[in-house]
């Protein structure tokens, strides 16, 4: 059995007016969309503006987390280029009670498989007692997971190195584990990743298609008939059709003005771009309303 299975929404950071993050209203987004379906939420990740963030504001936010009813359905994004700093924030989080993590491998500089995998021993050498979800995202990171990398951190750590999140897509229709967690970052692979044995999703767009997602992977497990994927599969593409951090920010703008504080260099849509992004969505009835009975 998958050691994380469901739907995970790579969590939204808010922001306050000068730009630093508003630690109440963060945790109560990912509170909400628990509520709406999701069965938990990697916080820090790249939708979260992770790598924008400073580490004060992270530990300020894990701090408070760590007193939700909902810590448990949390995954903590760690991945920082600084090794240390990634053990560090590793330490903190333990010592508040999170133990899942999700890591990239550091950006900039160009690696194999070989330096991946001492990377990440040294964090588990460093916290055996952490669970750890790789994080495979080659646009971001630069670097594309292997199966051979995966099998191989696996045979080393089989009680650290728990899951991956394939964002890249190239190792979820082929990679077969015993006890290990496949989580495509897209919910247009979600169906085909349950049909092929994958544990769940890990997206963006689970920040909006959270009672979606849930009904689609609910519905595959009671053999029930897909009536949801499709508007699923239709909401996503339309927000790929844009940056997904600027497309869901602008989208949650609509109701509430504290979503359009974003940090640079990252923005949100423009005008056309917002125009065109709505028109779409309302086209399938979807909008901020909507939500909960997507």
């Amino acid at each position: 059995m998958s050691k994380i299975k469901g739907i995970y929404a790579a969590g939204m950071s808010v922001l306050n007016e000068d730009l630093s993050l508003n630690v109440e209203k963060t945790i109560s987004h990912s509170e909400k969309i628990i509520d709406l379906g999701c069965h938990g939420v990697a916080i820090f990740g790249s939708t979260g503006q992770a790598q924008l963030i400073s580490i004060a504001e992270k530990i300020d936010l894990l701090n408070q987390l760590s007193l939700s009813n909902y810590r448990k359905n949390f995954l903590v994004g760690t991945g920082m280029n600084s090794l240390t700093e990634t053990i560090n924030l590793m330490k903190i989080s333990l010592s508040l009670g999170f133990k899942k993590f999700l890591i990239m491998p550091p950006a900039y500089y160009k690696y194999g498989d070989s330096e991946v995998i001492e990377f990440y021993s040294k964090i588990v050498e460093a916290l055996p007692e952490s669970e750890i979800i790789v994080y495979n995202f080659e646009k971001l990171s630069g670097y594309k997971f292997s199966l051979d990398c995966i099998k191989e951190l696996n045979r080393r750590f089989p009680n650290q190195i728990i899951g991956v999140k394939d964002s890249t897509y190239n190792l979820y229709e082929n990679l077969e584990l015993e006890n290990f967690s496949i989580l495509p970052g897209s919910e247009l692979k979600l169906l085909k990743g349950l049909e092929l044995g994958c544990s769940g999703i890990i997206t963006a767009t689970c920040n909006v298609t959270a009672f979606l997602s849930r009904k689609v992977y609910e519905d595959f497990f009671s053999k029930k008939e897909q009536s949801s994927n499709k508007r699923l599969c239709d909401v996503r593409r339309a927000f790929d059709n844009f940056n997904l951090i600027s497309g869901l920010h602008s989208f949650y703008a609509q109701e509430e003005k504290i979503y359009k504080n974003i940090l640079p260099p990252l923005r949100l849509l423009n005008k056309n771009e917002e125009k065109k992004l709505l028109d779409i969505l309302n086209d399938l009835n979807f909008n901020t309303k909507t939500l909960k009975a997507a």
